[in-house]
């Protein structure tokens, strides 16, 4: 019980920060977002009687009945207190406080980073705040190797599109862009990490030297894959290790000393889990 009180109470704080973003920044500067809040956006626009909260939330009802089957009951019920939650408390911070417009730029960069710690915040309880978010979700069943920012692009895309009509310009949509850019940006930096790891291929006639220095001095583990010289012929011990990149300059080094002539190729990995990385847990995206 004390699990589901703290996820939901994350939740909400996520939710509320969303919210916090768009009325802060958002709205008052008339720059675009994507997603339903986006939609309702521009609707509110057209017909300023009916409130963004309100909207969004009607706008909703039809995405999570569609995803009902697919997402699950934890899902959709933490995802409806989300958007409970984010609808009304965008209603009630304004009429609360009404923010003062700022220059559009600035507020573009602050709101989309702001909005993209509220929604990793929320994903990251396996919730969503409605929306492109649910359909992203979806998505993500389908092709679960592409992270959520760059699935939730392109249904807000169409979104900034329409807000550019309305608003009758491409500054708006064109500010919305950028927000966007950079709240997927953010959100996959606070579910994915900041600390990229990093995947060393590494073939040297040392090899047997380069592992142990790696093992023994750096505490990494060490794959031997077997290779052989497309050209020569000649069989070759292949390295496999993954490591942090913060250590990079020094595996970099270290391998030099011991065989100037090793062929190196580094990549970078996400997601690597094992000892001295992270865990698998069923509520990740």
């Amino acid at each position: 019980m004390k699990k589901y009180l703290k996820s939901y109470a994350i939740v909400a704080l996520g939710s509320v920060i969303f919210a916090l973003a768009f009325d802060w920044f958002f709205a008052p500067n008339q720059v675009a977002m994507g997603g339903i809040t986006g939609l309702a956006q521009v609707i509110n626009a057209l017909v300023p009687w009916l409130s963004v909260g309100v909207l969004a939330f009607v706008l909703n009802v039809p995405l999570f009945l569609a995803g009902w089957k697919y997402i699950g009951f934890h899902l959709l019920a933490s995802s409806l207190f989300s958007m409970l939650v984010s609808s009304v408390a965008i209603d009630a911070i304004a009429a609360v406080y009404a923010f003062p417009a700022m220059d559009p730029m600035l507020a573009t960069l602050c709101g989309g980073a702001l909005m993209g710690l509220g929604l990793g915040i929320v994903f990251s309880q396996g919730a969503t705040t409605g929306g492109t978010d649910v359909v992203a979700r979806l998505l993500k069943l389908r092709i679960p190797w592409l992270p959520m920012g760059k699935l939730m692009l392109a249904p807000d895309f169409v979104v900034l599109v329409l807000a550019a009509v309305v608003f009758g310009g491409m500054e708006a949509a064109l500010y919305g862009a950028v927000g966007l850019f950079v709240t997927t940006r953010v959100m996959d930096t606070v579910l994915y990490g900041l600390d990229t790891s990093k995947v060393a291929y590494i073939i040297s006639d040392e090899w047997k030297a380069v592992s142990d220095m790696l093992m023994g001095d750096l505490d990494r583990g060490v794959t031997l894959l077997q290779g052989e010289g497309g050209y020569t012929g000649t069989e070759k011990k292949v390295l496999l290790v993954a490591f942090k990149q913060k250590e990079i300059v020094d595996i970099k080094r270290r391998v030099h000393d011991i065989d100037p002539d090793a062929f190196m190729i580094v990549c970078d990995a996400h997601d690597v889990l094992g000892e001295g990385f992270g865990n698998y847990r069923k509520e990740d995206i």
